[in-house]
């Protein structure tokens, strides 16, 4: 039977069934309705591969795969959490009715439909004609995303909340994204909260944490995420959410124990166990990070979700551990990423600390030097980031703790320190990396000290009068150290006191100067590259749909 008024002769189609059986049956009926080019899995491993690398109109996806800890419930999240499948995908699930329950609430949020067994060929063809009727109902709200114009994409969806148009509550999703994605946390959240009331699901009272979390209110957002977690304890993306709210407070041992509750609820999500891998490095349990980052590379190496970070860690643990044969896996694996990715500057400076690493483990220290000294040369640069001053302080601490040390490195360390020290959780992180030469962790905090007085005395002229002298002096240390704190500081006081202080725009424009070249905003804690936001929906551009770049909302 084919579907009226739709032509689908021109699309692809994914079936991923372990039952060869009823695999069949859905790629019958599949041709029946015409489509053109249809692609069969029985494994969810096979699927995900044909997901990362090719796009699809359609997937057909059974819920249950036997012998396999995974389901598709958890394919889907894995790829919509990595921004790998685009919205313009039908994504059904085909399910039994023992987890009918489940699946139709995960059909609220970013599931298109659900396929309850055993099917007609009638009740196919409904859920894909709806399916693609939402496609098309919230076109225009997609083209102004494909336009990377992402105010007007955001109005569209507040007009269609407001006047409960059609997938009002999908369009509120979406909206809310964007408003996250523009820098309006507080508009976003009333938006999340609108849905709770109207209709409580999970994925909006989520969205009201990570709207809290946005907008600095941490621990109102762990009070609703430790709300969310006790109604329904089996959903994933609000540990990942917890987690990420306790990292950024630095309390690393609880961070430790919600990512490992997230990566048992889902042990073949690869970003999930990246995530345990990297805290479990960080919080100083270097064996059993060991085990979980060898872990992620077996399983997600090949994988577009993988980040090359897990590499260079596991690369630290295993110089550690004396695993010369590890290690130079490890370079192997680099290799292999590195063909893959040439242009891509960050695997190269990693692959660069892991050769450093190797060069240490070879007791060829004369090299491991000169490669550390051109790395010390880009310290002062503004594209310095915080994961290669983690990376590169945890470098120079394992050649100290084989008593080998440059003269500059102190005064390297303490230069790192005073950057990137705006917090407690980036200071901890920089004093773990550190932790096997604990005199540059002592530095480290010194430097945190130290950022912390500067920002006191200003704030000191502040309250004594004279808001004028805070801002110059803020601006001053901000200048000399590069500490992202400092700069927003100046930030904040000159927009309070705007009006008192006679050359304000003269300031602002200083201030403005050095946030672009040392971007605040990009020294918020992080493990690894962070592709999206924890618990976030993950849209494609126009943009990233033609150049295989994604942007996440």
């Amino acid at each position: 039977m084919a579907l009226p008024d739709d032509d689908l002769t021109s699309s692809q189609a994914l079936v991923v069934d372990s039952n060869p059986t009823s695999r069949s049956i859905l790629v019958s009926q599949l041709r029946d309705f015409g489509v053109g080019t249809i692609v069969q899995c029985a494994r969810l491993a096979d699927a995900r591969r044909q997901l990362e690398y090719r796009p699809f109109d359609v997937v057909l996806c059974e819920h249950h795969f036997a012998n396999d800890p995974s389901s598709g419930q958890d394919l889907l999240d894995d790829l919509r959490r990595n921004q790998l499948l685009p919205f313009s995908t039908v994504f059904i699930m085909v399910t039994a009715e023992a987890t009918y329950a489940k699946v139709a609430e995960a059909a609220e949020s970013a599931l298109d439909g659900y396929l309850l067994k055993p099917h007609t060929a009638t009740s196919l063809a409904e859920r894909l004609r709806q399916a693609r009727i939402r496609k098309i109902s919230l076109q225009e709200i997609f083209a102004a995303i494909d336009a990377e114009d992402f105010e007007r994409a955001a109005e569209l969806c507040l007009v269609r909340f407001k006047t409960r148009g059609l997938f009002w509550l999908y369009a509120a999703r979406v909206g809310a994204e964007l408003l996250l994605r523009i820098g309006r946390p507080a508009e976003a959240q009333v938006l999340y909260e609108a849905v709770v009331a109207a209709k409580t699901l999970p994925w909006a009272k989520l969205g009201v944490a990570r709207s809290l979390m946005e907008a600095g209110q941490t621990a109102m957002a762990t009070s609703t995420l430790e709300n969310l977690i006790g109604e329904d304890p089996s959903y994933a993306d609000a540990y990942d959410v917890m987690g990420r709210a306790q990292f950024e407070l630095g309390k690393f041992d609880k961070a430790l124990a919600t990512y490992k509750m997230a990566a048992e609820l889902t042990p073949a999500s690869i970003s999930r166990l990246q995530n345990l891998g990297m805290m479990s490095y960080f919080a100083g349990d270097r064996k059993e990070a060991e085990k979980v980052l060898d872990r992620t590379a077996r399983l997600g190496l090949d994988s577009k979700m993988f980040d090359c970070q897990t590499l260079v860690l596991l690369a630290f643990a295993r110089l550690e551990s004396g695993d010369r044969k590890g290690l130079q896996r490890c370079r192997d694996d680099f290799v292999r990423l590195i063909e893959r990715n040439p242009k891509s500057a960050r695997h190269r400076r990693l692959a660069g600390i892991v050769e450093a690493l190797s060069s240490i483990q070879q007791v060829h220290f004369a090299r491991a030097l000169e490669q550390v000294r051109d790395m010390i040369r880009g310290v002062k640069s503004p594209d310095f980031d915080f994961e290669s001053a983690s990376n590169l302080i945890a470098l120079m601490a394992q050649l100290a703790n084989k008593a080998i040390q440059l003269e500059e490195v102190e005064s390297v360390v303490n230069t790192l320190g005073l950057r990137f020290c705006s917090n407690r959780s980036l200071t901890e992180l920089l004093a773990s990396a550190s932790a096997v030469h604990p005199p540059y962790a002592e530095l480290i905090r010194c430097a945190q000290t130290e950022v912390m007085r500067l920002t006191e005395n200003a704030m000191s002229l502040s309250l004594a009068g004279d808001p004028k002298a805070a801002v110059k002096n803020l601006i001053f240390h901000g200048n000399a150290t590069m500490n992202g704190k400092l700069i927003e500081t100046a930030q904040l006081v000159l927009n309070r006191y705007a009006t008192k202080i006679d050359g304000a725009d003269v300031l602002g424009d200083m201030v403005n100067d050095l946030k672009a070249k040392y971007s605040p905003a990009g020294t918020r804690p992080a493990l690894g590259e962070q592709k999206r936001q924890a618990g976030g929906l993950s849209l494609r551009t126009g943009t990233a749909a033609s150049s295989s770049k994604v942007t996440a909302l």
